[in-house]
């Protein structure tokens, strides 16, 4: 089990009430594929942090959690919350000054999953963790929803967890959580990692060799995975992920040093960070402008290939 003990938040109380995937909107200001394109988020109307002001949590029971999508499977435009803007719009991520894509790592056609991250959730740059000896890689915890739908850049999922894999990304912790659509077909019948296998065989070593292989294309060295590749199973992933919520009720308590990560939100009670929807960080945000999708270069979208030195066998 993972311990919180190293973290004091005795001072403050948080809210992490569950609302439903439907109270929330996006607003679109430009097109995808620039860098002008964000994607701000809204309740009721009004402009909200999706990295603060959405719940971790989909339901009560806490059984369900809400997955923000920034990537929608079999696209490659590297869109993700971005922490360094007030309110934390997703964006394309930048390479050389230009709008990043992942590569097509061959047979993947950018990502084989719905990808994404939880709310209300920071891997701490600061924490070393146990089981892979790294720190931190100071985002919200990613996210692969392996279910039938191809969602949209922005969708709020609400999702099941099904085990975890401990991606060791150029020396840092980058923990993807495995979930499914709570709605998907399959999602009553799977309840933790062995029954990807057992209902998408094939789907958890295709995987692995994305993940290791993906960054080799820009010239970085290939990823390692933890515990020899071996996906780790719900309750473990559980444990994970909470462990990130408290590493992310330090950030916005102000425990932990924010240093250039916005934490500005309207809803998290006793933060020292809470502002009013009236704020100028709030009114000064554009109204909705929503472009169509730029085309995409060809160089960003063409085919690589490349070989995995050590992927994972199969059980």
């Amino acid at each position: 089990m993972v311990s919180f003990s190293f973290l004091s938040l005795a001072t403050i109380s948080l809210a992490v009430s569950a609302f439903a995937s439907k109270d929330f909107t996006i607003r679109q200001i430009g097109a995808a594929n620039t860098l002008e394109y964000e994607i701000y988020f809204e309740k009721n109307g009004e402009i909200i942090s999706p990295f603060h002001d959405i719940p971790l949590f989909a339901n009560d029971e806490k059984t369900l959690y809400n997955m923000i999508v920034e990537i929608p499977k079999w696209t490659n435009a590297k869109n993700e919350i971005n922490k360094e803007t007030a309110l934390n719009p997703i964006k394309q991520d930048v390479s050389d000054g230009k709008p990043r894509f992942v590569p097509n790592v061959f047979p993947f056609k950018g990502y084989m999953w719905n990808y994404g991250a939880f709310p209300q959730t920071w891997e701490d740059p600061n924490f070393v963790s146990e089981y892979t000896q790294r720190k931190g890689d100071n985002d919200p915890i990613d996210i692969l929803e392996i279910g039938d739908k191809v969602a949209k850049v922005g969708d709020v999922k609400a999702v099941k967890i099904l085990g975890v894999i401990g991606l060791l990304d150029q020396d840092e912790t980058d923990w993807k959580v495995v979930v499914i659509d709570s709605t998907d077909p399959l999602a009553d019948k799977m309840n933790d990692i062995e029954d990807v296998e057992k209902y998408m065989p094939g789907l958890l070593s295709s995987t692995d060799t994305f993940l290791r292989t993906y960054k080799l294309p820009s010239g970085k060295a290939e990823n390692t995975i933890a515990f020899d590749g071996k996906a780790q199973n719900k309750a473990f992933a559980t444990d994970i992920v909470l462990e990130t919520h408290e590493h992310w009720k330090a950030l916005i308590n102000g425990t932990s040093d924010r240093k250039d990560i916005q934490t500005s939100n309207l809803s998290v009670k006793d933060s020292p960070y809470k502002i009013g929807s009236n704020n100028n960080t709030v009114s000064r945000i554009p109204e909705e402008n929503a472009l169509p999708p730029a085309a995409i270069d060809p160089s960003s979208d063409k085919w690589h290939y490349v070989s995995v030195s050590n992927p994972a066998s199969e059980e």
